[in-house]
């Protein structure tokens, strides 16, 4: 009779594990977790400049725009757009043929008033004609040269200049154009020094005394680029507003910065800070540690038994990549800093210092490690 092979069941340690979990009644329990290592701040009152950041626009001191002062054909433009010009340059030139033929008539007729004048005054002396007659001749001429020297202004006219020096724009019109005197062929600005306009909203004026801006209560200005860099050169307000803005509850402001560098270009958007004094007793803490909620903001704590607390504070102005707290803490706070998506109010943590280990996983109030547990 064959014998049969029976195939033995070969129980694997993982199968094992599987087949006695799932013969117990309870399952299987989850490893233990211990506090949130988090590294926190010693909070500690500082003095701090006190300042308000605001948005604003770069423009020429001086922004000139170019029109023509007579009406013809634009013949050629005589600069590069976009170039630096001095005052006097030629930017554009009209046709002069019209103008040269006006010139022309016009001398002549001078010419002729002037030999009829010179004429009339040998008949004067001889009382051949009246008094009259010779004013009247002298008045023609006098007209004559005056058209005449309007003559010789058009044609010298229809070279036009720069009125002052600066950066010039695009041209608005170009050869072969029909322009006027109330034609803008392009616009100069003057960028050294630069401007740069901005306005106070009624937050920032409730700072002020008075709820208005006076240049004895900003002690300096200063630029913060588009890319966040500071600006090396400060600046001076040079217009302060005598009136707030009805309609928007603005004040507007004007400040000069120097631009040797022509770093700055008209129509730039910068931030401004205004400095406006000392304030003391403050909290600095990293924006990111600051919690924007619906009841406000407010910091998580790290408690005397590593404990998570949430803090309300009252912020102040931006210093920096910090926030300026003006209420809501206090000296020897434990402000957490990072961490901040996995924090629970009651939650247990491990806090450290920035650049320091946690401390252990139950540490006791003061520090001490507990004993390990046989």
């Amino acid at each position: 009779m064959p014998r049969r092979f029976i195939p033995h069941l070969i129980l694997t340690p993982l199968l094992l594990a599987t087949l006695l979990a799932g013969c117990s009644d309870k399952p299987p329990a989850a490893p233990a977790m211990g506090p949130l290592p988090v590294t926190v701040l010693d909070m500690q009152p500082q003095r701090v400049s006190s300042q308000i950041e605001v948005m604003g626009q770069t423009e020429g001191a001086r922004q000139t725009e170019v029109r023509p002062r007579v009406t013809g054909l634009i013949t050629h433009r005589l600069y590069q757009e976009g170039e630096i010009v001095k005052a006097g340059q030629p930017l554009f030139q009209i046709d002069r043929a019209p103008f040269e033929i006006a010139l022309a008539e016009a001398r002549a007729r001078a010419e002729q008033t002037a030999r009829e004048v010179a004429r009339l005054h040998r008949l004067l002396a001889a009382n051949a004609i009246s008094q009259k007659d010779y004013d009247d001749a002298t008045s023609n001429n006098a007209l004559a040269q005056a058209a005449l020297r309007q003559a010789e202004l058009n044609l010298s006219w229809t070279t036009v200049t720069a009125p002052v020096s600066g950066t010039s724009s695009r041209a608005e019109r170009s050869e072969g154009s029909l322009v006027s005197s109330d034609t803008v062929l392009t616009t100069l600005y003057q960028t050294q020094p630069m401007w740069v306009r901005f306005s106070l909203g009624d937050s920032d004026l409730a700072k002020f005394a008075g709820g208005r801006v006076s240049a004895q209560a900003v002690s300096g200005v200063h630029l913060l680029l588009a890319n966040g860099e500071p600006y090396a050169h400060p600046g001076k307000l040079n217009f302060i507003a005598a009136q707030i803005d009805t309609t928007l509850g603005t004040q507007s402001l004007r400040a000069e910065f120097a631009n040797p560098q022509q770093q700055l270009l008209p129509g730039q958007f910068v931030r401004v800070r205004l400095q406006t004094g000392q304030r003391d007793g403050v909290f600095l803490v990293p924006q990111t540690a600051v919690i924007q909620s619906e009841h406000g903001a407010l910091v998580m704590l790290a408690s005397p038994d590593h404990k998570v607390t949430p803090r309300p504070v009252q912020t102040g102005e931006w210093q920096g990549k910090d926030w300026v707290i003006l209420g809501g803490l206090q000296a020897g706070d434990k402000v957490i800093v990072d961490q901040l998506m996995k924090l629970r109010p009651g939650a247990p943590v491990a806090p450290h210092a920035p650049g320091e280990p946690p401390a252990g996983p139950a540490a006791s109030k003061d520090g001490a490690a507990p004993a390990s547990k046989g």
